[in-house]
């Protein structure tokens, strides 16, 4: 694991797995101890997608697994390369309905990109290499080991070096120098050109080449839901994020685009507004490690490059020299768009919010504002992500971590985990009453690992999201009413910083405030619980 990149390792021990906790220090890998496996592998998830390397995870047998396997799905979903080291039951013991025995392989194994049970020391080195290789290899994915637990102190008929050189990833092709010449073509002579830019584009490092083959070309660039630094959001040429929270606006231009560049992006049923993109009418290509395949209903590509981002960009910007100028027409109508993009995604700050609690939009707005320009935001699920997606604009320093997978619950532990791999960085999680509390005994890890993360939690005490579609469903509100949680306390008592603000006005003093507390800060905002997104207020 170390060979291949493995920095960091989060847990919650178990006697299973006590031969790999033993191993892991000498080898350079930092173990943390987590409250819970669910946020133990939302840390380990949120290292791969901020790091492009492998974090680690461990768990004993079925119930650790059980637990941990909401981060092992949120991995699958973010293309996020994980290892999940799960402790099993004696090989004697095996087929016996052992103590939390479970097949891990073909159950939660099934959740990741590739999994497989370490029976043989005289195998194990052979088997790890694999898994390894697999991880990395292509669209990254988790990976899973199960360990009979007396296999763990067996010696290794392999050296680890002999190993090692056997974990590197298969490089990727080179992208076809016909279809990049295509697909520029094709993006040249367009009337109304688009690009959707996902992952792929930040884990490449590729978005300053990518900039580069807007400006030429003069083609707006979205970003695919939860992926906003793909693009700069301050460029000219950036239209916005697809996905929940974007203004209407975005979905009328990308389905009115009439050739479509589709890069490092999974097409996610929220990035493509419940698959209505790419539209019947638009022409597109689709450069990714793994391009979509027809199937379940989905077309394919017109053009299908398997490339990685940043190597088909390198080959793009090759062949624009040869291209003829962008017609003045096009540049014009950028302008327009932009400019209305600018417009539906700038709070009106004008009139004074009166009801009780804090607006949300200027809660957003003052992030904006006030936060240092290499803050890293993460979130989790919930409608008031919608108003970090609608009006936060992400410039070239900033980050982000969010679950493609939606899973609530990931916003702390995943700022906990940027902000060990990136100490001294500022870190936000902005979350709901609802997410956070799923994870909240993590609180106590940031402490205890000091760490620095400010914490944000949007208090409707409701499940917002599901009672949203009950009421437009015409539905009662069964089970998503909430009692308070004193979200305040609760940081304070974790050896947190802990505050609450109850109007707009309380809030930038006590984001600043909590910036500059030098340990984990959260911030309790009351909501009022009639605030359903930014298009809409109401019961």
């Amino acid at each position: 694991m170390a060979s291949a990149g493995v920095e960091w390792a989060f847990t919650v021990p178990g006697e299973s797995f006590l031969g790999v906790l033993d191993a892991l220090p000498g080898v350079g890998i930092k173990v943390v101890a987590t409250r819970h496996e669910g946020g133990a592998s939302f840390m380990a998830e949120a290292v791969g997608q901020l790091t492009g390397r492998p974090a680690a995870v461990l768990g004993t047998r079925a119930v650790g697994a059980g637990n941990m396997a909401i981060g092992l799905h949120t991995a699958r979903q973010n293309s996020t390369p994980v290892v999940a080291l799960v402790g099993q039951v004696k090989r004697e013991f095996l087929g016996r309905e052992a103590f939390q025995e479970v097949d891990l392989v073909e159950s939660f194994g099934r959740l990741t990109k590739w999994a497989a049970q370490i029976d043989d020391p005289a195998t194990a080195g052979d088997v790890v290499a694999e898994g390894l290789r697999t991880m990395a290899t292509g669209r990254p994915g988790p990976v899973l080991f199960a360990l009979p637990e007396e296999v763990l102190d067996l010696p290794a008929s392999r050296s680890q070096s002999a190993v090692a050189q056997n974990t590197t990833a298969t490089p990727p092709a080179a992208p076809d120098a016909t279809s990049v010449a295509e697909v520029i073509d094709r993006l040249a002579k367009a009337k109304r050109p688009a690009i959707l830019a996902g992952s792929g584009v930040i884990r490449g490092g590729a978005r300053d080449r990518l900039v580069a083959l807007s400006e030429r070309l003069a083609v707006p660039v979205f970003a695919s839901w939860r992926r906003p630094t793909a693009f700069p959001n301050d460029h000219p040429n950036y239209l916005g994020m697809a996905g929940y929270g974007s203004p209407d606006g975005v979905l009328a231009r990308l389905k009115a685009t009439d050739f479509l560049l589709v890069i490092g992006c999974r097409l996610s049923e929220v990035t493509t507004f419940d698959y209505q993109l790419p539209a019947p009418r638009t022409r597109w290509a689709h450069v990714d490690l793994e391009p979509r395949k027809p199937g379940a209903g989905l077309a394919a590509p017109d053009i299908s490059v398997p490339a990685d981002a940043a190597a088909f960009l390198d080959a793009a910007l090759g062949v624009l020299p040869k291209r003829s100028p962008v017609p003045k027409a096009r540049s014009k109508a950028l302008a327009e768009e932009r400019a209305a993009y600018v417009a539906a995604t700038t709070f009106a700050d004008t009139d004074e919010w009166r009801g009780p609690g804090i607006h949300p939009g200027r809660v957003i707005a003052t992030l904006e504002r006030v936060l240092p320009k290499d803050a890293l935001l993460t979130t989790d699920a919930g409608n008031f992500g919608n108003w970090l997606a609608r009006y936060f604009h992400y410039g070239p320093q900033n980050g982000f971590l969010g679950p493609m997978s939606g899973a609530m619950g990931y916003g702390l532990p995943a700022a906990i985990a940027a902000s060990l791999c990136q100490p001294g960085r500022p870190v936000v999680a902005v979350c709901g009453d609802g997410g956070l509390a799923m994870t909240m005994n993590e609180l106590e890890t940031a402490v205890r690992q000091k760490t620095t993360p400010v914490v944000i939690v949007f208090d409707n005490q409701r499940y917002g999201t599901i009672a949203m579609h009950q009421r437009n469903e015409g539905r009662a509100l069964v089970a998503t009413e909430l009692g308070p949680i004193d979200f305040a306390a609760v940081a304070r008592a974790c050896g947190a910083q802990g505050g609450r603000v109850t109007r707009d006005a309380e809030f930038e003093p006590a984001l600043v405030d909590a910036l500059k507390a030098g340990r984990p800060a959260l911030i309790h905002l009351e909501m009022d619980a009639r605030w359903i997104s930014p298009d809409k207020f109401g019961e």
